[in-house]
This record gives structure tokens, C-alpha cells and sequence, in this order.
């Protein structure tokens, strides 16, 4: 019998082994609807390769991957984004030529079903216009509409990629180290962003994230990764308590 209420993401048995070099090995994952996870591990340990391969941008050797019970393991990047899934990268993916409306505006296209492309631009009081405004606001970044992408701060660059993903109408996020290259002053109102809009939306955001501090204050719970395995799924303090995540990532005599 399927389950009623499927995870938002079900990851099982995942692995990925390329020559002779395990990059991922054993994943399971179960992440409920609606939920903020964190990511930790040291350099190398299979973040951004989990990630990759949860979005389709390596497939995995062994294993399978669920979203809302939808096997997608060998489903393309494109087809995942149709299914609800959304990524941002470490680098920023922005059209800085474009405008930060531009930007949204595309991505409120696409999910509408017309043309992503930098040539059919819809008009600016159309559904998607409306859309990327919305969500702009959302991000607090309705004062910068008519800005180029890639003259805002790097901080705002953060904002503007959670605003594009939001326009997807994606219902799982993975975000890979938002806080990378953001100054320190920009720190809280970029996690303010992300907590409000998590609590606002019905969208399940899984986070690496290498500020600990930050993470820990934001998720509810964390997955450790180390060698390409994850080594403890539980809440913040239960994981920093533990002895194995201790001794293996925090560096403290087990």
C-alpha cells in the first residue's frame, strides 16, 4: 500500500561511486512536508554532491530518490524543476544584465507555462509581473526593482535568487551555502528572509550552510555528513551533543 502522506523528499540507498572513489555511499533521508534542514560536514564530505544529485545534476550509482512520493531518480533537471524542485547554487545563477524584476519576471514565465527565454519578455502589468512583484516583496527587495542583477550586493544577489525560486512555484528548496560571499552586515536580514519565508510558504528547504552558528539558530533539524554518508539526522542540540558528530566533524576526543 503507497503512503498516504509521502515525505517531501525520500531519499533511499543512495550512492555514487565514480572509478574507484565512493563519493556518496548509504544515503537515507527522510525529509517531512514543510521542513527546514541543515546540511553540515567538513570540505569533501558529500554536501554539494548530495545536493547535485537530489537536483539531477549527477546521477547516482545505486539508490533512489522520492519527491511527494514521485520517484525521480531518473528524472532530468528540467523535469525535476517541472515537479516542484528548486535549487540555488554556491555561485550565483543570475541574469546580471537583466533588471531584478527581469530576473523574476522570467522565472514567473516559465512556471506559467510561456517561453523562458530573454526574448519574449511579458508585459510589465501581466500575471507574471505580478507574480515577481510579489515575491520580491516578500524578500524585501521591492526598492531595487529596476536595478541591474549584477549591481546589487552580493547579500541582495541571495535574496534575489530565493525570490526566483519562490516565482518556480518550486515546493522543495535546496539551498547550497546562501551565506557564501555575503558580508557580515548582511548576514541577519538574509536569514530573516529565509526564516520568513519558510514560515509563510508551504515549501520544505533543505540548506548547506558553513556559518554553524547561523544554521543551528535557523533549522529544526540537521543532517551530519562525513565520507559521503550522513552520520546523525536530529535537532541542533541533540546533534551537536552527540559523540559520534563530535568526534568525527568537531574534532573533540571521542
Amino acid at each position: 500500500m503507497s503512503d498516504p502522506t509521502p515525505p517531501a523528499l525520500r531519499i533511499t540507498g543512495l550512492g555514487l561511486q565514480i572509478g574507484a572513489a565512493t563519493i556518496l555511499k548509504d544515503v537515507d533521508l527522510d525529509v517531512t512536508r514543510g521542513a527546514l534542514i541543515g546540511v553540515i560536514g567538513p570540505n569533501g564530505a558529500g554536501k554539494t554532491t548530495l545536493f547535485n544529485a537530489i537536483s539531477g545534476v549527477v546521477r547516482p550509482t545505486a539508490g533512489r530518490i522520492e519527491m511527494a512520493g514521485q520517484d525521480i531518480t531518473g528524472m532530468s533537471v528540467a523535469q525535476r524543476a517541472r515537479a516542484g524542485l528548486g535549487r540555488t547554487f554556491q555561485t550565483s545563477s543570475l541574469f546580471p544584465g537583466l533588471t531584478v524584476l527581469e530576473n523574476v519576471r522570467l522565472a514567473a514565465q516559465a512556471a506559467l507555462g510561456g517561453s523562458y527565454t530573454l526574448l519574449r519578455f511579458p508585459r510589465r502589468r501581466d500575471e507574471a509581473s505580478t507574480i515577481a512583484r510579489e515575491k520580491l516583496d516578500e524578500v524585501c527587495l521591492s526598492h531595487k526593482i529596476d536595478a541591474l542583477a549584477g549591481d546589487i550586493s552580493h547579500g541582495d544577489k541571495r535574496k534575489l535568487e530565493i525570490a526566483v525560486l519562490l516565482a518556480t512555484r518550486a515546493q522543495t528548496v535546496l539551498l547550497d551555502e546562501p551565506m557564501a560571499g555575503v558580508a557580515s552586515g548582511d548576514v541577519t536580514g538574509l536569514v530573516d528572509s529565509i526564516r520568513e519565508l519558510h514560515a509563510a510558504t508551504d515549501c520544505t528547504m533543505l540548506m548547506v550552510e558553513h556559518h554553524i552558528d547561523v544554521l543551528m539558530g535557523l533549522v529544526e533539524k540537521v543532517a551530519v555528513m562525513y565520507f559521503g554518508s550522513i552520520i546523525a539526522f536530529d535537532t541542533p542540540a541533540r546533534v551537536m551533543a552527540d559523540p559520534v558528530v563530535q568526534s568525527a566533524y568537531l574534532g573533540s576526543a571521542a
